[in-house]
């Protein structure tokens, strides 16, 4: 297992979008952890190109991130939503692609990775087996008992197990308007429900931006601990200056599928405050449609129109080299241990 492989129980997060660079993931692997390339919104020949650019920086193990494909949705779901924003901003063509899951899959096969994580979805059993046939192994990020149970029936070797309390996208595989109704479970009880479920590592993620938070999951039974958010600020990552200057800040997180029809984390603004009740369950249609009205608000140094992607603990993500993070959380994970260990156990 990968996981007995790394020196050090730190596995970066795979930031689509910008955050995610070579340089980033070549750092946290040559620190002692697992470092992650996002593919997301890649071409099949991007991704190539940055597997190639993280092969040049490390000669350690590293992962690649999918995006399982999802259901198109029909225009008539969205076609308010968008005219409502396109009285407001610049808002581009609404359309629903497979993000290049087939030639990806194609050229992790032929060019394998010591890892492929998927994210929205779980792989068929034909294609787990085609990534372990080249020497891969298959992690998938769930966030419920069932998805969990799906995932190891299909031949998953780790969960990356998701709480609420993670920035960005939530990985449900079936995204489903009717379950805003309801809280999504948080890291530490789902952490406990799925280690009751199944038999296969976990890896925790969600508001873990210290060591004592990652120390935390590890005593639930995590294996190792998916960290984003503190990352976003370091020198390696490709954090656009709005989103990097609003990391570490005291604006409360919430979630919304206003930006991108999918939902996700961030940051709270004035566009989530004001669209998001209205938005559909519509990705990455609503994605490819906000696409200008987002990039403009970053050109303009506006915080208001972008998605601000962060967990629950972003306030305490700190401003380091990721080498230097990546150490520093397994060292301040050791000593949390060590300390929670020194307490009393034997009643008074």
């Amino acid at each position: 297992m990968i996981l007995d492989q790394i020196g050090l129980p730190v596995v970066l997060a795979p930031m689509a979008g910008g955050p995610s660079t070579p340089e980033l993931t070549a750092a946290v692997t040559d620190a002692g952890g697992l470092g992650l390339l996002a593919a997301g919104y890649l071409s099949a020949a991007q991704l190539e190109s940055r597997i190639a650019a993280v092969r040049e920086l490390t000669s350690g193990v590293f992962g690649v991130n999918l995006f399982a494909p999802g259901p198109p949705a029909a225009p008539a779901v969205y076609a308010g939503y968008l005219a409502a924003l396109g009285a407001r901003f610049e808002v581009g063509a609404a359309r629903h692609d497979t993000d290049d899951w087939a030639a990806k899959l194609d050229l992790l096969v032929t060019s394998p990775v010591a890892v492929v994580t998927v994210t929205f979805g779980c792989p068929d059993p034909a294609e787990i087996a085609r990534l372990h046939g080249a020497g891969t192994e298959v992690w998938v990020t769930v966030t419920s008992v069932a998805e969990a149970e799906q995932a190891v029936g299909a031949g998953a070797d780790v969960l990356v197990v998701q709480g609420a309390e993670a920035g960005g996208h939530r990985a449900v595989f079936r995204d489903d308007l009717a379950d805003d109704a309801s809280d999504p479970l948080s890291l530490l009880a789902l952490l406990q429900l799925v280690g009751a479920a199944v038999e296969v590592p976990l890896v925790a993620t969600g508001g873990l931006t210290t060591g004592a938070g990652i120390a935390g999951a590890l005593a639930a039974g995590a294996a190792a601990a998916q960290i984003g958010t503190a990352f976003l600020r370091s020198p390696e990552a490709g954090t656009n200056p709005v989103h990097r200057a609003a990391i570490g800040g005291t604006t409360p997180t919430a979630l919304t599928r206003a930006f991108t029809g999918r939902r996700a984390r961030g940051i709270r603004n004035a566009f989530m405050d004001e669209f998001g009740a209205a938005a559909p369950v519509a990705y990455p249609e609503i994605h490819h449609a906000t696409a200008a009205l987002r990039a403009a608000a970053r050109a303009e140094g506006n915080p208001d129109a972008v998605n601000l992607w962060a967990g629950q603990t972003h306030t305490l993500a700190p401003e380091l080299p990721a080498a230097e993070l990546t150490r520093q959380l397994a060292a301040d994970a050791r000593a949390a241990l060590q300390s929670a260990l020194a307490q009393r156990f034997e009643p008074r």
